[in-house]
């Protein structure tokens, strides 16, 4: 009995990462939905609805994916009207990373 308590234990400490990357790639869908699929494509395959936007999916070939936290967090500024600007915080940034990441 102890042991199938621990097998059960021990296959929930697997699945629980999985299960919390999956709910942080979510909210950054969200977060990219919301906020960026105006003008950009936010997933695999679509063209962006402003054609001068580059899609999400190609971020990686320009910068890391994990150096755009910093920029994240302390604002992103452009003097394209058409952009907003964006602070997010260490939650959404995290949310959006693990979105980001999933389309490299």
């Amino acid at each position: 009995m102890q042991y199938a308590l621990g097998q059960c234990l021990i296959g929930l400490f697997l699945i629980t990462p999985a299960l919390a990357a999956s709910t942080a790639e979510q909210r950054g869908r969200a977060f990219a939905q919301a906020n960026c699929a105006r003008c950009h494509a936010i997933d695999r395959v679509s063209e962006s609805p402003l054609k001068i936007a580059p899609p999400l999916r190609s971020l990686h070939q320009r910068y890391p994916i994990e150096a755009l936290g910093e920029a994240l967090a302390e604002g992103i500024y452009t003097g394209h009207a058409d952009i907003p600007a964006f602070e997010l915080n260490p939650d959404q940034i995290h949310d959006l990373l693990s979105y980001l990441k999933t389309l490299e």
